[in-house]
């Protein structure tokens, strides 16, 4: 059960409760989610299981998408449709007006995470210290966003939106940013991520569909490989005689390939990921 499964949240359970069910279906005890989804965001939340789960370094560092909902003139405690309003505004925000300062949010930028997020303190996440009434400080941290569009307004003072953005990137307080830089409040009623690196929207299943799948006999065939999951990366084929060595932790010898990360290849089979540096390869990830 070597691969990743990607599984379409629903709005409600806990990333954890899905690689909880995850787990018992595939019967796996190695599995793990690429990025927190927060219990009220849903959309893609892909899971490693076995060998997959040594990608999860690489993987995780993957850009996501999101397709969310901003509702200006109102302000919830948790940012999200889940908290309890603490502020309303009469401001109306016009189409013309968000489409114009969409682009001062594109690129690199300091951004506070939501204390409602799935970021954890001292072990325990920020969203269960800030129900528990618990004093919580923001954590900043560095974002990019790369693409940022209106898509459609939905209703008065509401605007559907699409985010193409680094690991890390809180959609709600982005949402919250765009209101302040408007005059207004926001928050965001509805919120789903679409994708998570490789992993789409297209190709995620529910807990359910997973079942079913398992019911009638092709589990198997919903998992991505651990080497179709690693396509972005360019290959490496290595001469009959380095495999053996290879996957005893030895170097090679390579020629023309920049460094980074490379998917490599024996003879006749895949072997993991390594890394090139200087013109010397070494194997990095056993996933032979």
């Amino acid at each position: 059960m070597d691969g990743i499964v990607t599984i379409l949240k629903p709005p409600g359970m806990t990333s954890s409760n899905v690689v909880f069910d995850v787990r018992k279906i595939f019967q796996e005890k190695r599995a793990g989610h690429l990025g927190t989804l927060d219990p009220a965001a849903a959309g893609v939340l892909p899971v490693c299981l076995g060998r997959a789960t040594r990608l999860f370094d690489i993987l995780v560092d993957k850009d996501k998408e999101y397709v969310f909902e901003c509702a200006f003139g109102t302000q919830t405690d948790t940012q999200d449709a889940y908290g309890a309003v603490i502020a309303r505004d009469d401001r109306r925000v016009t189409e013309s007006e968000l489409r114009h300062i969409l682009p001062e949010f594109l690129g690199g930028q300091m951004q506070a995470a939501s204390i409602y997020s799935a970021l954890k303190v001292d072990g325990r996440k920020m969203y269960d210290l800030a129900r528990a009434g618990e004093t919580i400080e923001p954590k900043v941290r560095e974002i990019c966003v790369h693409e940022l569009e209106l898509i459609e307004q939905t209703g008065e003072n509401r605007f559907l939106l699409r985010a193409a953005c680094s690991r890390g990137t809180y959609v709600r307080s982005l949402c919250e940013s765009l209101a302040q830089r408007l005059g207004t409040i926001g928050y965001v009623p509805i919120l789903l991520r679409t994708r998570s690196g490789p992993f789409t929207s297209e190709c995620a299943l529910t807990i359910a569909e997973l079942e079913t799948g398992k019911a009638e006999g092709r589990l198997m065939d919903t998992l991505t490989s651990c080497e179709e999951a690693m396509s972005f990366l360019p290959e490496l084929r290595l001469p009959a005689e380095r495999t053996i060595p290879t996957k005893n932790g030895l170097e090679t010898h390579v020629r023309g390939l920049e460094d980074g990360l490379v998917r490599a290849y024996g003879e006749s089979e895949f072997l993991g990921i390594g890394e090139i540096r200087k013109e010397r390869f070494r194997l990095t990830i056993h996933l032979y």
